[in-house]
């Protein structure tokens, strides 16, 4: 088979937490056409066991489930799995999209699902996860607060600060281009691979939680600043 270096999934292991059948079975059946290795769990109160026995390259989590709702589910594995999390939402769940992202998901997509879409979010997700998974020596530090791109550690006063891997991608993408203001359209091209739609939200979602577990000032941050009409700057000098 000849190799792409622009596919990094191949062989990957995906677990699909969805109820519909019938939604989740085409998910995998595509996948599998590119290699993706696809387990599916159809009921909410057995994801956290499937993910822990698992041990998915990738999770992709429906909100609405039976037994337990994708929410929680997010928010319970956040601390243990380091993987990426895409959600699934419907299209009136604004809120829970904003929730979920808050919750430590690292994208999301709206039903019904595009499978080529899927296939390539999950294609950057993953070459972002093992990009930054692989050995360097980077480091960034600011006073206080040190980033180590190796070990995928954020320490503050030498504290560990708990961050999912959309959290701490966007912090180190921040810090590297400290003193320089980064907009959203630039921001989610790296991140996420596609720009800024006018309405996309989860670069301003991961600045407020970066803000929160980074003891930044909601009302008036002073370390991680907001430029009015032009995007975010990281302040060098603001970690003691």
């Amino acid at each position: 088979m000849t190799q792409d270096n622009q596919q990094p999934a191949a062989h990957s292991r995906v677990l699909i937490v969805e109820d519909d059948v019938e939604l989740a079975e085409l998910v995998r059946e595509y996948l599998q056409r590119y290699e993706f290795q696809v387990e599916l769990e159809h009921r909410g109160d057995n994801a956290v066991e499937r993910v822990q026995a698992l041990k998915p390259d990738v999770l992709i989590l429906d909100l609405n489930l039976p037994g337990r709702d994708g929410l929680d589910i997010c928010r319970d594995l956040r601390g243990d799995y380091s993987g990426p999390i895409v959600m699934f939402t419907a299209r009136d769940e604004d809120v829970d999209e904003i929730v979920g992202l808050e919750l430590g998901a690292d994208d999301y997509l709206t039903k019904p699902v595009e499978p080529r879409v899927l296939l390539a979010r999950l294609r950057s997700l993953l070459r972002r996860f093992r990009a930054n998974d692989s050995p360097t020596e980077e480091r960034l530090n600011f006073g206080e607060l040190l980033i180590d791109a190796s070990a995928r550690k954020v320490t503050l006063k030498q504290q560990p600060i708990e961050l999912s891997t959309g959290e701490f991608d966007l912090l180190w993408l921040l810090a590297s281009m400290s003193g320089r203001v980064v907009d959203r359209d630039s921001a989610l091209k790296s991140l996420r691979g596609f720009g800024y739609d006018g309405m996309d939200r989860s670069v301003d979602i991961g600045i407020s939680r970066l803000r929160r577990k980074l003891s930044d000032d909601a009302h008036r941050p002073f370390r991680i600043k907001t430029v009015r009409g032009r995007g975010y700057l990281f302040v060098p000098d603001a970690w003691g």
